[in-house]
């Protein structure tokens, strides 16, 4: 009996799309260190919005890889940190960005030998 590879509900096709997503990988690593607010984060990271960090650390804590600690506080302090198999990714997501260090050069240039020059792109079509 064989496996279909990446099946719907096959593993290593979790473990893509856990990864595959923009953020998630990046938010893991800010992580690396210990545990930081929701601001410190932003300001690790930079480019990402409040909302897309909410959505990103309820998706990660949904998948079991972040946990939530609320602490009172007046206002109220909320620290994300990673969880045990949170933790198991870190290195995979340095071996993909040692990866990217050594080959992004060779991925940017085919990138731009496959690019239509500027005067050949299409143009965008009026509207009616």
């Amino acid at each position: 009996m064989t496996a279909e590879p990446f099946l719907a509900d096959c593993r290593a096709r979790l473990a893509f799309d856990l990864l595959s997503h923009t953020w998630n990988a990046v938010v893991l690593w800010a992580l690396r260190d210990g545990p930081r607010r929701p601001v410190e984060l932003r300001e690790r990271i930079g480019g990402i919005s409040s909302k897309v960090l909410t959505e990103t650390l309820r998706r990660l804590e949904f998948n079991g890889l972040v946990d939530r600690h609320a602490r009172p506080a007046s206002p109220p302090r909320v620290d994300y940190g990673l969880t045990p198999l949170g933790r198991t990714l870190l290195a995979p997501i340095d071996a993909f960005g040692a990866w990217a260090f050594e080959h992004g050069d060779e991925v940017l240039a085919a990138q731009d030998a496959t690019r239509p020059p500027a005067s050949e792109e299409p143009r965008p079509h009026p509207g009616p």
